[in-house]
């Protein structure tokens, strides 16, 4: 009776040893960024980070760090903590459009982003880079500037980058808020599939970052 018993014991501890490594069998992501990904004036299950969480299933697990009106200095100093509680296996940093909105030199800018990528990258996660764009008003020559440091740190360190979180969305009023500088929540499921051209082959492991 004692053998039979430890028996089922054994088999039922290798069946929920088996049921936790399902469960966590996917990767851990932690996405830094602002109002474009906080889903801001929407329920939080209708932001991209949510709909990424869905599309990953039960067996990944999806951080949304992101705050309304962050800045990458922000997101910089929080960024080590963040790492010692998720210990994310990929980290997509979404920020820099406040800086800009703010004045920001774009030296600080540039200095935050590699800075966030170096921490991550040495927690043993892999980057995705998401670039953003200002406002028109903003001056051809400074945005022009602007777009530059994205591509600039992307070709740099090698992270996988998405030029443009809001390709597709910026562009058609249908898709943002009446103040016309945030996505409603029609436009969240192409953010998620801007952002997915990057992630996703490194989440099936062919992409290194």
């Amino acid at each position: 009776m004692r053998t039979r018993l430890l028996t089922v014991l054994l088999v039922f501890g290798l069946a929920l040893s088996g049921l936790v490594a399902a469960q966590t069998s996917g990767p851990r992501i932690l996405v830094l960024g602002d109002s474009l990904s906080a889903a801001y004036n929407m329920p939080a299950e209708a932001g991209w980070v949510a709909l990424l969480a869905d599309r990953l299933g039960a067996g990944a697990e999806v951080v949304n760090a992101a705050i309304s009106g962050e800045t990458t200095a922000g997101a910089r100093a929080r960024l080590p903590q963040a790492l010692d509680i998720h210990a994310p296996d990929i980290v997509v940093i979404a920020l820099g459009g406040n800086d800009g909105l703010r004045g920001v030199p774009l030296s600080e800018l540039r200095d935050n982003l590699e800075a966030m990528i170096t921490m991550a990258r040495d927690s043993g996660a892999r980057v995705v880079l998401a670039g953003v764009r200002l406002p028109s008003n903003y001056g051809s020559a400074f945005i022009e500037r602007f777009r530059n440091v994205y591509e600039e740190v992307a070709r740099e360190t090698g992270v996988a980058y998405v030029p443009k979180i809001l390709a597709g969305v910026a562009e058609q009023p249908s898709l943002m808020q009446d103040d016309g500088i945030h996505p409603n929540t029609r436009a969240q499921a192409r953010i998620l599939d801007n952002i997915w051209q990057a992630l996703g082959p490194m989440v099936s492991g062919s992409t290194t970052g």
